[in-house]
């Protein structure tokens, strides 16, 4: 029986893996938060690893707080790199499966296509830069690493898009949600699902792969259907980036071209809207 590991574990994914883990008796599993294992500590790294039999870890730990990343600079790359080098130097040091989440913030969100993995990265704010600093020093130092990027996540859990929209639709009678912006949710159990249906296998195909849910839609499309699900009648007013100032530059298309982890894995993915759908009737 193969033994994962999983970092960052009380957050959106590791939460909605801990959830869906049932259904994969074939998988033991060791769930860790900074309070079981501080990640950023190589040292407790190595002793932790040398005291617990581990075939593969998923790392689902990260510095996520796009807007106060601009300002907590050392500690958003110490979580996104500098972590994320450790798990990498550890695991490759004992033939461990190493699974590591990224973000489509690699990209400049200049494009009008999806993404495909080969496309050149650059991230414009401090978080797409660190979490981009993190996968390149995870492929400098770990070669059979799995690099999974994610967009616009998700779950019952913790704080998100999804949560938010209910509780002001609920309180207020209007709000004004970007629609310049465009991209896919991504149902937080539905990537933890892909990620558990990768780790059945013997020896999974490194390299990056990206992963969000079907479909496309702006944050105000996202927000009208959560409301209408949701049965909330709240005016949504579509705005543009602009009249919405934010320190953080957002991308305007983050689109991510799945085939690769399609045809890799055999993955079938759900539309956003059925993921959404789901994540309602959890809450």
């Amino acid at each position: 029986m193969k033994t994962i590991l999983i970092t960052g574990s009380n957050g959106q994914l590791g939460s909605e893996i801990r959830f869906a883990s049932s259904g994969y008796p074939n998988l033991n599993f060791i769930y860790t938060d900074v309070q079981e294992l501080d990640i950023c500590d190589a040292p407790s790294v190595d002793a932790y690893l040398n005291s617990h039999a581990v075939d593969a870890i998923v790392n689902c730990a990260a510095y996520t707080a796009v807007d106060k990343a601009e300002e907590d600079v050392e500690l958003c790359y110490k979580i996104n790199q500098y972590a994320v080098e450790v798990l990498g130097i550890a695991t490759a040091k004992r033939g461990i499966s190493f699974i590591h989440v990224s973000t489509d913030y690699v990209f400049d969100g200049k494009n009008f296509k999806p993404y495909t993995e080969e496309m050149p990265v650059a991230p414009a704010s401090v978080y797409g830069k660190s979490k981009l600093a993190g996968e390149l020093a995870l492929m400098n130092v770990n070669h059979d690493a799995l690099i999974l990027r994610t967009s616009w996540l998700y779950s019952t859990v913790g704080t998100n898009f999804v949560k938010t929209m209910l509780k002001l639709g609920s309180e207020r009678d209007e709000l004004k949600v970007v629609f310049d912006q465009v991209g896919t949710p991504t149902y937080a159990a539905d990537l933890a699902t892909a990620i558990l249906k990768i780790l059945q296998f013997e020896k999974p195909s490194p390299g990056i792969y990206h992963f969000s849910n079907e479909g496309v839609c702006s944050w105000y499309d996202f927000a009208i259907t959560i409301h209408r699900l949701a049965d909330i009648s709240c005016h949504v007013v579509p705005v543009q980036s602009h009249e919405y100032p934010s320190k953080t530059p957002r991308p305007h298309y983050s689109v991510l071209n799945k085939s690769k982890i399609k045809s890799t894995f055999q993955l079938e993915i759900p539309h956003w809207e059925d993921g959404l759908r789901r994540c309602l009737q959890a809450l």
